[in-house]
């Protein structure tokens, strides 16, 4: 394999990976909005605005950290994303006057959960979409390159979609879909360390700096619509080496102990020997995570096994599915590609055994 192949692979590995990250928790068996696991939502990773974590006596955090090894030379460079996701309320209202002619009057309409019309189910829910800050670069040699930051700010935006009849002259309906204003800061510092002379010390924090009115009366759902959810850390070394937290050389492992992380947890990713990336994800990882090559897709529940998850899926009610349908896009094309699954596809799930070694006497 060519190194453009290999470095190709490298990366659909670490975005796959990634996404996997960025997705758990979003949604969660039996992906209805009506069943009590998803009516509060339950997502790794949340970096909350500050006034919140004070409100809450930091036990909802504002800030993310992350601090790993490097070994650097005088061409070493590093590449830092962070990426999350941000939640967006869609509510849903019914027109409270029957053969209401276009008018956007918000009196003419109640909040409902659901609203069904014309073979149409329509849900409240909260939709998610992805967001990535950066890449942040920095020489990690040059004294003058040591720090880096980057501010960001995400504008808040509200569409409405009418809910006409199938002759398209009453209004029936609509969704709101409300998407809140979002501040935050990512800054990068190198720095040398005191238990090895070889390696540097990198660390990343991420903050949410956004404005949070009256924090001490507001749910947690109203605080998660200002909050960076599922939010991690993709770390890029260029003619250098990451250490692995986990199994470091001894030359490194007192180094190690000076890493301090806040909500995260680095890891190396890719080919498996490769260092020149890390994850810093909210999940616990070991080095070098893969996606099982059985598995057909994300189910977003990964305390759950793919099989068990698989018929469960399968056993729901038609109506049940159909709640499914109306829910989400994401938890919509899980169901579809579930019942498509191919039985071949579907014994993949079982397992495989794997190669035993005997020790020899």
């Amino acid at each position: 394999m060519s190194a453009a192949a290999e470095s190709k692979q490298e990366r659909s590995l670490v975005d796959r990976v990634a996404m996997a990250v960025l997705y758990e928790g979003y949604v969660l068996y039996p992906y209805r909005p009506s069943s009590v696991k998803n009516q509060q939502r339950w997502n790794f990773g949340v970096v909350c605005p500050e006034s919140y974590s004070v409100a809450q006596k930091g036990t909802e955090a504002a800030l993310m950290e992350t601090q790993c090894l490097l070994v650097a030379n005088q061409t070493t460079r590093i590449r830092i994303s962070v990426k999350f996701l941000q939640l967006i309320s869609r509510e849903v209202a019914a027109s409270v006057e029957a053969g209401s002619h276009r008018t956007n009057q918000i009196t003419n309409f109640r909040p409902v959960n659901s609203l069904e019309y014309d073979g149409h189910l329509y849900n409240t829910w909260q939709e998610a979409i992805e967001r990535e800050v950066g890449p942040i670069s920095i020489n990690v040699v040059d004294n003058q390159q040591r720090t880096a930051s980057l501010e960001f700010a995400l504008q808040p935006e509200t569409l409405v979609e009418e809910l006409r009849s199938s002759d398209q002259k009453d209004v029936v309906g609509k969704i709101t879909r409300r998407q809140s204003a979002l501040t935050g800061s990512v800054s990068v510092e190198v720095s040398a360390c005191s238990h090895s002379s070889s390696a540097f010390k990198l660390t990343v924090q991420v903050r949410n700096t956004t404005a949070f009115a009256n924090a001490d009366e507001k749910s947690r759902d109203d605080a998660l619509l200002s909050s960076f959810v599922s939010t991690h850390t993709v770390l890029n070394v260029e003619n250098g080496e990451f250490v692995s937290l986990l199994d470091p050389p001894p030359e490194h492992s007192k180094a190690t102990t000076e890493c301090k992380n806040v909500g995260t947890y680095p890891v190396l990713i890719g080919v498996g020997g490769e260092k020149d990336c890390m994850l810093s994800s909210p999940i616990i990882l070991y080095d070098y995570p893969q996606i099982a090559a059985e598995s057909p897709g994300d189910l977003f529940d990964g305390t759950e096994i793919d099989e068990i998850l698989t018929l469960r899926i399968l056993t729901l009610t038609d109506e049940e599915k159909r709640e499914i349908r109306a829910s989400d896009d994401r938890a919509r094309q899980l169901l579809e590609r579930t019942e498509m699954l191919p039985l071949e596809q579907f014994m993949k799930l079982h397992g495989a055994m794997k190669g035993v070694k005997r020790k020899e006497s």
